[in-house]
């Protein structure tokens, strides 16, 4: 029957032209090429559809999205023509994981293949739905592809890919998406033990937040169809989506809550209470009716817009806790947002920028290990507090209270240690799990042949690297007050010059020590500045870089010289390197940084000796 039906609209069809292919072209955009008709029905059939030939309207659009669960099927048919005196085989990727329902039919062959979130196939292993395509020498084939969406979001484009092209793209997409999940998941156990030792709730709903963005995102991309869920699991996450959505959502809240202490702002706490208990029933509406089905992520995009606005303004009341996620949320707000408008077709960030979603991620984890560090500078102060009360009491009661002094010194003595035991405890755990995070990015880095990826992980694995050293330094020493930053400099240089490679000099004059609460900025910005004259200034990677650190009665100044060709104004306003490394500076340091680029490139930083 689909015989017949084939060599009938073969014949009759004039008004699609057909995509010319051969070996020689690695890549089609399909859907651009195609025609479209929407059945607003969603009862067609296929001998109904090929009746309203003249229907078809022309497609030149290489994406089409129709937002959440629309009412109606969209109908894909186009042509295909083997231009070569030889059989092909082409591979055809519908480029988005979250479509329910797909239906291929391939008219000359009687083949109908059905694929989609509830019905993919058990052979497969690509994150999105592909079907294979033959064509004997100089042939034409007419196909025809039916599309919908149950509650998911309904994204249409269609590429045809040679078999070698797609699966080393495949290979190396599902490679990147491994990585972060695994550093997603080392990142969450990460913070689980570190709740089990400090209690701190905080980070329980942390964890629970991370798990639940690696449960979305793994749906998001199409991991959760080749790897992880079952058939059935897959189909009780979709029935429930927007729960799945909301779960990372609504921890993340109370993750906020818990950091930043929201109980002395009795107003804002108020209202995200309230905000948080509505998620369930604005949620069961989403499930259970057509209330706003088609803008569900809108709720809890607000919710992010609202903790960054919490966020900006217990920062603005001198919360320290604030300084340090406050970048992390606008990075997560930004991501959120463009999976949003991607979702309802308004722009496909995709097209610009892969990853960004996982970028994002990744940086909000560099974000948090520098509020870690905050907190460990936190114990310091305890200690630094508890040994002057021991010595104010020792000073004025040793002669009339001599006995409870003692007791009172023992227990001092006795927290203290504690104390320095834990904050060395905590040195080590955080110096460890860095180094786990670090190993998995460079096992990786050696099998990743894309220069941009390969550099987005170098950047990262250079600035978890930078962190590491310094906690590192911390474990092994007594005075945890301050640091030996030639030391530390040294590891730092190091380690850039083995990752990059290049015949390059550093030249170190370090004549003074850091203060540990500010010695983390300091390794975060010789490591910005450090790469960015490693990788852009030495052209024949031959050059000098100096680093100079002193310290006068007042203030630091550290400088970061080369001799290489120098940048724009233009190129520095763009580079997210230079960025955080004026926000540090300005931010954290709370010092002036000047900048010289006519005849290579000299940084020059100042800022205050903090005292006590």
């Amino acid at each position: 029957m689909l015989k017949y039906i084939y060599i009938v609209l073969f014949l009759c069809s004039t008004s699609l032209q057909a995509i010319n292919i051969d070996d020689n072209i690695d890549f089609n955009d399909v859907f651009s090429q195609s025609n479209i008709y929407l059945d607003a029905t969603k009862s067609l059939t296929l001998q109904e559809i090929i009746q309203k030939e003249k229907d078809f309207q022309e497609n030149n659009q290489s994406l089409l999205a129709y937002g959440y669960a629309p009412k109606f099927d969209v109908w894909i048919k186009f042509t295909l023509k083997n231009t070569a005196n030889k059989p092909i085989k082409k591979v055809l990727e519908y480029g988005n994981p979250l479509t329910t329902h797909i239906t291929f039919y391939n008219l000359s062959d009687n083949d109908v293949i059905k694929e989609g979130l509830y019905q993919v196939s058990p052979d497969r292993k690509t994150v999105n739905p592909v079907f294979n395509i033959t064509l004997q020498a100089n042939e034409s084939k007419i196909f025809y592809m039916k599309v919908s969406s149950h509650i998911t979001t309904l994204i249409v484009k269609l590429k045809l890919w040679s078999n070698d092209t797609f699966y080393q793209k495949e290979i190396i997409h599902q490679l990147i998406l491994g990585l972060f999940f695994a550093s997603m998941v080392i990142l969450g156990i990460y913070n689980l033990f570190i709740y089990f030792f400090t209690r701190d709730i905080s980070y329980l709903y942390y964890v629970l937040y991370l798990f639940g963005i690696v449960a979305h995102q793994m749906i998001y991309v199409g991991f959760s169809n080749v790897y992880t869920f079952s058939q059935d699991l897959r189909i009780l996450f979709i029935e429930y989506a927007p729960f799945v959505v909301v779960f990372p959502i609504v921890f993340l809240a109370l993750f906020t809550q818990s950091f930043l202490k929201l109980k002395q702002y009795p107003l804002i706490n108020k209202l995200l209470k309230i905000y948080i208990s509505s998620f369930p029933i604005v949620y069961l509406l989403f499930i259970f009716t057509d209330i706003l089905n088609t803008n569900r992520n809108l709720f809890a995009l607000l919710l992010l817009a609202y903790l960054v606005f919490i966020t900006i303004y217990t920062a603005y009341k001198k919360n320290i806790q604030a300084y340090f996620i406050l970048f992390g949320w606008v990075i997560i707000l930004i991501a959120g947002f463009m999976m949003y408008i991607s979702s309802i077709g308004l722009f496909n960030i995709n097209r610009y920028q892969l990853y960004i979603v996982e970028i994002a991620f990744v940086l909000e984890a560099v974000i948090l290990s520098i509020a870690l560090a905050n907190r460990i500078k936190l114990l310091q102060k305890e200690k630094d507090n508890a040994n002057a009360q021991l010595i104010y009491q020792q000073e004025n009661e040793k002669k009339l209270l001599t006995i409870k002094v003692s007791e009172k010194t023992n227990d001092l003595k006795s927290a203290l240690d504690e104390k320095e035991m834990l904050l060395k405890e905590l040195n080590h755990r955080v110096k460890n799990n860095m180094q786990t995070i670090v190993s998995l990015i460079r096992l990786q880095l050696d099998d990743i042949d894309d220069l941009y990826v390969k550099n987005i992980l170098s950047t990262t694995y250079n600035r978890i690297t930078a962190m590491s050293h310094l906690h590192e330094l911390l474990y092994f020493q007594t005075d945890i007050s301050n640091i030996d930053a030639e030391e530390y400099f040294v590891l730092l240089t190091d380690e850039i010059k083995e990752s990059y490679s290049q015949n390059i000099d550093v030249h170190l004059n370090i004549s003074a020590q850091l203060q540990i609460e500010q010695a983390i900025y300091c390794g975060l910005i010789l490591n910005e500045l450090a790469t960015n004259a490693l990788k852009h200034a030495f052209k024949e990677n031959k050059g000098n870089l100096y680093i100079n650190l002193t310290k006068d009665s007042t203030h630091y100044h550290l400088s970061v010289v080369d001799d290489g060709e120098g940048y724009t104004k233009k190129a520095s306003s763009s580079s997210l390197g230079l960025i955080l490394v004026n926000s540090l500076v300005k931010s954290k340091l709370h010092g002036i940084i000047t900048t010289e680029t006519s005849n290579g490139v000299q940084v020059n930083i100042t800022w205050e000796i903090h005292n006590g």
